[in-house]
C-alpha cells in the first residue's frame, strides 16, 4: 500500500489513529523470517478492541515466538469502510498494512452476539468468501474463540474451527499442527480432521444437525470428530503467560489503563450469568504474581492506572494483602487502582480503608433484583440489609455516588419486583440523608442501570423464555413511573437489541442463512444504536422463513436437545436442570467456597474442588 496515498486517505476520516498503527509496544517482524502469520481480528472498533484483555494476552504470547507474527485487525468504522471500498483497499493488519487474506490465520474473538455481522463484513472486506465451504485452500484459515463460542452454531457456516475455553495453550498447539500440514502440502479437509482431535477445538463442518417437525434439534452427529468437544482451561495462572508489555494506543480507548487479571471463574453461581458458569473452575493468581505483573506493565507502558480484572474482584481471597502490596509503590508513583466488580456482601470497613487510599469516585454494586424473593430466584445470595450496610459504609467513608445494576425480565419477575428496584433506590437515598455526620453541602446520587434478561447457554436459565419486546417496554415504563425523586437516575437498554441478542444466543445453524441475509442488507455494528436496524433483521428472518420468536421467546423443556449440547464446558446439564428447579422454588445454592454443589466443572470426578487440590 502506497504510504503517502494511505496517509492522505486517513486525513479524510474521523480518528485516523484507529488505522495508522505504529504505536509504542506494537510488534514488527520480517515476514520472510516467520512461518505463520496470524491476523487477530476484533469485530468492533479500535477503541473497544484495544481494551480487550484476551487480545493483549494472545497478541503478546504469539509474538513471543520467533516463528509467529501476530498482527491486529479491527472493524473499520463506516467512514473508513466507504474509503476502503471506493479505493479497493482490502482489509489489512495494522502492523504491516498487508491484506489479511495473505495470512495463514484470520482469528476472531467473539465477545458479543451482536458482532456477528461485523465478522461477515470483515471477511468480505478482506476479499474472501464469507462461507467456510467456499474457501477451499488451507490458508487463510478462519478461526474464532471467546465466550460466544460456547454456542457457535449461528455463525458456524462462516468459521473453519472454534476454540472452546481458554486459548493460551490450544491456540499454539493448533498453530504447530498447521505448520506441519503446511510443510507437507496437506489439504484443508485433512487438517481440519486432525485438528478436531485437539482438546478444545471444534470443527463445525464435521458435525451435522437434524431437526424434528416442530423445529427443535433431533440429533447432532459427528463425522471424523469426537462426539463431544471439551473446553480447554489453564490450570495454573501463576505460571501461565502474561504480557509484560502492551501496545499503547495513540488515541483514547474505552479502558485506557493497565488491566491486571487476578483470577478466573466465579464462586457465586448467579443463575442468569453465563460467564459465571463457562469460566469455572475458579483459579487464582497469588498476590505476589499479580503485584509483580502489574508493576512491570506500569513501568513498561507508562500507564498511571491499574484495573484489577475478574468476575468478582472482592471474592479474590488475597484482595487486602494485594492492595497493601500495590500501595507500596503506586502511591509514590501517583498510580491509581480501579476495583470493578465488587460484591456488596464483601464490602468491609477494611476494604473501604484500602480503597480510600486509591481513589475517590462512585461505587458500583449489582443487586440485580429489587426484592429478596427474586434475588433468591437468581441465586444472588444477597440481602437488603447487606446492600444498605454496604452503602452506609461507603457513605461514612465519604462517598456520595452509588451506581446499582439490575436486570429486567428475569424468570418469575412481577411488577412488585420492579417496584422493589425503585424502593431500594429510595431507601439508599433516605439512608444518606438520615446519617448524622454526612458531608454538608453534598447531595447523594443513586444511578440505576437496568439491562434486559437474555437467557444464555450453559446457565440454569438457558431453558427460560425471554419476555417479548412489547412486555419489555411496558416493564421499563412501569419502573420509570415508580421513581419519584431526582436523586435517582434510571437508564435501560434498548429492547430491540436485547431481543435479537436473545435470538442469536440460543440459535442453531439455520440462523446462518439469516445472518448472511442481514449482512447483505447492510447490517453491521448491530451493538451500536446509531447503526442497528431491527427492520432489516426482520426482513432477513422473513426471507429465510424463520421465526425469531422460536429462539428467543419459547420455553424449552429439560429434555430438548440444545444446539450446544455436544459441547462440554464442564458444568453438567443435570446440574443446570436442578438449579432451574430450585430457582422456581426461590431456593438458593451456597457459593463454591461454602459448599460444593457438584456442578461438574470443579471436581473432575473426585469430589474435590480443583482450586483446593
Amino acid at each position: 500500500m502506497d504510504t503517502k496515498k494511505f496517509e492522505a486517505l486517513l486525513l479524510s476520516v474521523q480518528k485516523p489513529g484507529r488505522y495508522s498503527g505504529g504505536e509504542i509496544g506494537s510488534v514488527i517482524k520480517d515476514k520472510q523470517e516467520v512461518d505463520v502469520r496470524f491476523a487477530f481480528c476484533f469485530p468492533d472498533t479500535y477503541e473497544i478492541g484495544m481494551s480487550h484483555l484476551g487480545m493483549k494476552i494472545l497478541y503478546s504470547q504469539f509474538n513471543s515466538r520467533d516463528d509467529i507474527w501476530c498482527e491486529r485487525v479491527f472493524a473499520p468504522w463506516q467512514d473508513f469502510e466507504e474509503v476502503m471500498r471506493r479505493e479497493n483497499i482490502p482489509l489489512f493488519a495494522l502492523e504491516s498494512r498487508d491484506p489479511i487474506k495473505e495470512f495463514d490465520f484470520i482469528g476472531f474473538t467473539l465477545q458479543y452476539e451482536m458482532s456477528y455481522t461485523n465478522v461477515l463484513n470483515m471477511l468480505d472486506l478482506a476479499g474472501l468468501p464469507v462461507r467456510s465451504a467456499d474457501r477451499q485452500s488451507l490458508s487463510p484459515l478462519v478461526v474464532a474463540g471467546g465466550p460466544c463460542a460456547c454456542n457457535p452454531e449461528p455463525i458456524a457456516d462462516f468459521i473453519d474451527l472454534f476454540f472452546l475455553g481458554e486459548g493460551e495453550e490450544v491456540d499454539l498447539e493448533l498453530i504447530d499442527l498447521y505448520k506441519k500440514f503446511k510443510a507437507e502440502g496437506k489439504s484443508k479437509k485433512e487438517f481440519l480432521i486432525e485438528a478436531a482431535k485437539i482438546e478444545g477445538v471444534y470443527v463445525p463442518s464435521l458435525y451435522e444437525l437434524s431437526y424434528n417437525d416442530d423445529g427443535t434439534v433431533a440429533q447432532i452427529t459427528s463425522n471424523n470428530a469426537p462426539a463431544t468437544v471439551k473446553k480447554r482451561i489453564i490450570k495454573d495462572l501463576n505460571s501461565a503467560f502474561y504480557p509484560e508489555q502492551l501496545v499503547v494506543p495513540y488515541i483514547e480507548i474505552v479502558h485506557d489503563r493497565v488491566v491486571q487479571e487476578v483470577f478466573r471463574g466465579c464462586i457465586r453461581g448467579c443463575r442468569f450469568c453465563q460467564a459465571g458458569f463457562i469460566y469455572r473452575p475458579v483459579r487464582e493468581k497469588s498476590s505476589d504474581t499479580v503485584n509483580r505483573q502489574a508493576k512491570a506493565l506500569c513501568e513498561n507502558t507508562g500507564y498511571d492506572e491499574i484495573s484489577l480484572s475478574s468476575l468478582s474482584t472482592s471474592d479474590y481471597r488475597e484482595i487486602e494483602p494485594l492492595l497493601g502490596k500495590l500501595l507500596e509503590w503506586t502511591q509514590d508513583s501517583h498510580i491509581s487502582i480501579a476495583l470493578p466488580s465488587l460484591r456488596i456482601d464483601n464490602f468491609s470497613d477494611e476494604l473501604l480503608e484500602k480503597i480510600k487510599h486509591i481513589r475517590k469516585s462512585g461505587l458500583t454494586f449489582a443487586p440485580e433484583a429489587g426484592t429478596q424473593r427474586l434475588r433468591d430466584v437468581i441465586n444472588k445470595n444477597l440481602t437488603e440489609d447487606e446492600i444498605l450496610t454496604a452503602c452506609k459504609t461507603a457513605f461514612a467513608g465519604g462517598y456520595t455516588a452509588v451506581k446499582l445494576y439490575f436486570m429486567l425480565g428475569l424468570p418469575t419477575e412481577t411488577d412488585e419486583d420492579l417496584k422493589g428496584i425503585a424502593d431500594l433506590g429510595q431507601k439508599i437515598v433516605n439512608l444518606y440523608y438520615d446519617m448524622p455526620n454526612r458531608p454538608k453541602g453534598k447531595s447523594v446520587s443513586v444511578s440505576i442501570s437496568v439491562s434486559t434478561f437474555v437467557p444464555k447457554p450453559f446457565t440454569p436459565f438457558q431453558f427460560e423464555p425471554q419476555i417479548d419486546e412489547q412486555e419489555i417496554r411496558r416493564r421499563q415504563e412501569y419502573l420509570k413511573s415508580c421513581i419519584t425523586t431526582k436523586k435517582i437516575s434510571l437508564s435501560y437498554h434498548d429492547s430491540a437489541t436485547s431481543f435479537l441478542e436473545g435470538v442469536l444466543a440460543r440459535g442453531d445453524r439455520r440462523l446462518g442463512a439469516v445472518l448472511e441475509a442481514a449482512f447483505k442488507r447492510g447490517c453491521k455494528f448491530d451493538s451500536w444504536n446509531e447503526c442497528f436496524c431491527l427492520e432489516k433483521w426482520l426482513d432477513a428472518f422473513k426471507e429465510c422463513e424463520i421465526s425469531p420468536e422460536f429462539y428467543a421467546n419459547r420455553l424449552r423443556s429439560f429434555d430438548e436437545i440444545n444446539p450446544w449440547d455436544h459441547l462440554d464446558y464442564g458444568v453438567t446439564k443435570k446440574f443446570l436442570v436442578c438449579e432451574n428447579r430450585l430457582a422456581h422454588e426461590a431456593k438458593t445454592t451456597p457459593n463454591c467456597r461454602e459448599k460444593c454443589s457438584g456442578c461438574g466443572a470443579a471436581c473432575y470426578g473426585e469430589g474435590v474442588c480443583f482450586e483446593n487440590r
